[in-house]
């Protein structure tokens, strides 16, 4: 069975808003101010997240932006990225920006469980807040990884908005990447 995992930079505060500051958010770029030396690291943990994936679960938006940026690129992690399934939840795509894609349009609870029974492994879902706030909502989300980067931002669209529910979390690990970024990872506690 197939656990979705939720793995995304934050910044100390929460904020997962436009990182690179392309999208026209007047805090954006935050990640280039606290990357510093630590670039290496933060990619390592990545790459070897993705090489131990089974898919990829985004929204259209994140599809777009991840199409764009490795779509050209080769090398272990590019093609890992580029060949392995991606299912993107959108109401307007007929087809994925990305490669090896599936949209997904049905009913998100539905389909996302289905998902899960269907793939054994780990179904990692990048950015997508809109999506990760609505797989939390429905109680789909398997286990958060936060790789927490040394900067206050202070406003913005968080990781953790407003939902109908508590979520009770258990901690799995926690590191420290590179000189000042950290590694957190929680495994979501379902009721017995």
């Amino acid at each position: 069975m197939g656990k979705i995992i939720v793995s995304t930079n934050t910044s100390l505060d929460g904020v997962v808003q436009d990182p690179e500051g392309k999208e026209g958010f007047a805090l954006g770029g935050w990640f280039e101010l606290s990357v510093h030396d630590d670039r290496a690291a933060w990619a390592a943990e990545f790459e070897k997240e993705a090489m131990a994936a089974e898919a990829l679960l985004l929204g259209r938006t994140s599809d777009e932006w991840f199409a764009s940026r490795w779509l050209g690129r080769t090398g272990t992690w590019a093609d890992k990225l580029n060949t392995m399934p991606k299912y993107v939840v959108s109401g307007t795509l007929e087809q994925t920006a990305w490669a090896n894609g599936t949209v997904i349009t049905g009913d998100l609870t539905a389909e996302v469980a289905e998902l899960k029974h269907e793939i054994d492994g780990e179904i990692l879902v990048y950015a997508s807040f809109q999506l990760v706030h609505a797989l939390m909502e429905q109680g789909l989300v398997d286990e958060i990884r936060l790789m927490v980067m040394p900067v206050v931002v202070g406003e913005g669209v968080r990781l953790f908005g407003p939902t109908g529910a508590v979520l009770p979390l258990r901690l799995i690990s926690t590191r420290t990447v590179g000189q000042g970024i950290v590694f957190v990872d929680y495994e979501v506690v379902r009721e017995a």
